[in-house]
């Protein structure tokens, strides 16, 4: 059962959450604002921020979520303060597990949310600004367009030990709303699979 076990930070940015949103979202007047994940499926997150020059000012947050999704958005909230925009879009879920002392293998996906929803509020930032589409996810694809989760997302989740459709949807959360991406994901998963497969 040592899979299960949370490090010491993440109990304590789960009991002591950072940057929550307690009140109204119009008590915290945003620059941007990302919302993701689906109601449905049990986990929602939306990120606010406060901008200027381009840089993260302040952030609040609130999320229907696990344990995991609550302290990674938690540390996340404390990462990107401070940071430029371009670095803060960049964040990998990766990095914040790190920060977090690692999570349970099969609650990394909650980790996703947050960075997801960070970059909608960045771009809803850029679009206010008029410099939509100012940095770019390297092409990516989305494929399941209820979660946004794109074909870099299918990628790195393989390139992390995802070899069936079980593993795919325990590390991204893919195909748990309406579930009409799945022929089509599958058919990535098994193409990537015969790529990074061991």
């Amino acid at each position: 059962m040592s899979d299960w076990l949370y490090s010491d930070v993440v109990k304590d940015h789960f009991m002591n959450p950072r940057n929550v949103l307690m009140e109204d979202e119009s008590s915290f007047p945003a620059d941007g604002r990302g919302l993701t994940g689906n109601i449905k499926c049990g986990d929602q997150m939306l990120i606010l921020l406060k901008i200027k020059d381009d840089v993260i000012t302040d952030v609040r947050w609130k999320t229907y979520g696990c344990a995991s999704a609550i302290a990674s958005t938690s540390m996340l909230s404390e990462v990107i303060k401070g940071m430029k925009l371009e670095d803060a879009f960049y964040i990998k879920p990766e990095d914040i597990a790190r920060r977090l002392g690692g999570l349970p293998e099969n609650k990394i996906h909650c980790s996703v949310l947050g960075d997801k929803a960070l970059r909608a509020a960045i771009e809803d930032y850029l679009v206010k600004t008029g410099r939509e589409g100012l940095f770019k996810e390297e092409d990516a694809i989305v494929i399941c367009h209820c979660l946004n989760i794109t074909d870099k997302d299918i990628e790195n989740a393989v390139k992390q030990g995802a070899r069936t459709w079980e593993d795919l949807q325990n590390k991204t959360k893919i195909g748990t709303v309406c579930g009409g991406c799945k022929g089509k994901a599958s058919e990535l998963l098994h193409e990537l699979v015969h790529i990074y497969g061991d």
